[in-house]
């Protein structure tokens, strides 16, 4: 079996609404409108990062839903890939008051050699921003 890419991610959150409009208004992610109709996704909210899916559930989402056996808010380390200039990040993150915890530095990804900032969303999830040379 070869995997090939991840789909999605469901981040367990505390407050549904506030981590919407994070994600949405800070990273500018689409908010996927149709993806409530099924009823698996009925107390979730998904937004679009790129060609992958995130997905946010409240705490309280019904246990008979398929999920982690203990979501958690706050436990999640993500990498985010920035098409921006470092200082254009900066200046946009301090636009809208987001703490950043860790300046830019030098970094490996999955591409190899990339600079990374680091933040925090409502939840205390850690964010690492990253930025890939000529990418």
């Amino acid at each position: 079996m070869k995997m090939r890419r991840i789909d999605h991610i469901v981040l367990t959150v505390s407050n549904l609404e506030a981590s919407r409009r994070f994600y949405h208004e800070v990273f500018d992610m689409p908010v996927i409108e149709d993806q409530t109709e099924n009823n698996e996704h009925e107390h979730v909210v998904t937004l679009r990062c790129g060609h992958q899916l995130i997905r946010l559930q409240p705490t309280d989402r019904p246990k008979e839903q398929l999920q982690a056996a203990h979501p958690t808010p706050g436990s999640v380390d993500l990498c985010l890939v920035s098409g921006d200039d470092p200082e254009d990040v900066l200046h946009h993150l301090k636009s809208y008051y987001v703490d950043v915890i860790a300046e830019p530095q030098p970094n490996q990804g999955a591409e190899g050699d990339m600079t990374s900032l680091y933040l925090r969303d409502p939840d205390q999830n850690l964010i690492e921003i990253c930025f890939y040379k000529n990418k």
